[in-house]
């Protein structure tokens, strides 16, 4: 519908991206410093660049296994009264990932999607939606894995031309599209470059999806980019 011709005056466009920050979600200014306690004290980042910046270094702390975002009692009392995360990660349900660790970001600081295979559906793109809109999310990181056991299904299911039972399926179909593109090139290992496709393909999808995602990526002040953890070393590579 156009928006000239809403019948409310308000289109669903300007209730997400206008009504929602107008309300107290504005964006603040952006400084990161370490308190005396060793706990980063996270102020909103300036761009989506800079909240990028902040999830790199994060995994370079966690790494090297020097994290500060250990106390996770601190601000409590704070955090109950909403949430203001500055990243969203949409990440697979292996039990080994976990986005705060992985970044050593704070409890408030990262909103997460999660489902096996790290593939984005309606369901999730609602989530980002909301969480870029309404919360204030810079940068949307579609988080794969090393060895991820969804996307070893898919190939499987490929070559053996059959579907697992249940409703896993659904896993199956919507992870195939990254598997099928990089079959072509014979990959020494495609269960690796499938798992980097699948993630580009997911991040792409977000930083497309209109109106809302796409509208806030011209704008600026949203990137969408995908990386690939590897469990072994703990390292996030951004593809």
């Amino acid at each position: 519908m156009n928006e000239s011709h809403d019948t409310d005056g308000v289109s669903r466009r300007r209730l997400l991206t206008g009504g929602l920050v107008g309300a107290g979600l504005a964006l603040s200014p952006a400084a990161v410093a370490q308190s005396a306690s060793g706990q980063v004290n996270t102020v909103r980042p300036a761009s989506p660049e800079e909240a990028l910046r902040l999830l790199k270094e994060g995994n370079a702390r966690y790494v090297a296994n020097e994290p500060v975002n250990t106390d996770h009692s601190l601000d409590r009392a704070k955090r109950s009264a909403g949430q203001k995360p500055f990243a969203a990660v949409v990440a697979c349900s292996d039990s080994r990932v976990a986005p705060e660790i992985i970044f050593d970001q704070g409890l408030g600081d990262i909103f997460v999607v999660r489902v096996a295979g790290n593939f984005i559906n309606e369901d999730g793109l609602a989530s980002l939606e909301f969480g870029a809109a309404a919360l204030g999310v810079q940068v949307i990181v579609v988080l794969g894995h090393t060895a991820c056991g969804a996307v070893d299904a898919t190939i499987q299911s490929i070559e053996d031309r059959t579907l697992p039972p249940g409703h896993l399926p659904s896993l199956v179909e919507a992870i195939r599209p990254a598997v099928y593109d990089v079959m072509p090139g014979n990959p020494a290992d495609l269960l690796s470059a499938a798992i980097a496709q699948n993630a580009r393909l997911n991040a792409d999808k977000a930083s497309r999806s209109g109106p809302v995602l796409a509208e806030l990526k011209q704008a600026g002040k949203l990137v969408a980019v995908p990386a690939v953890y590897d469990i072994a070393t703990g390292k996030v590579d951004f593809l």
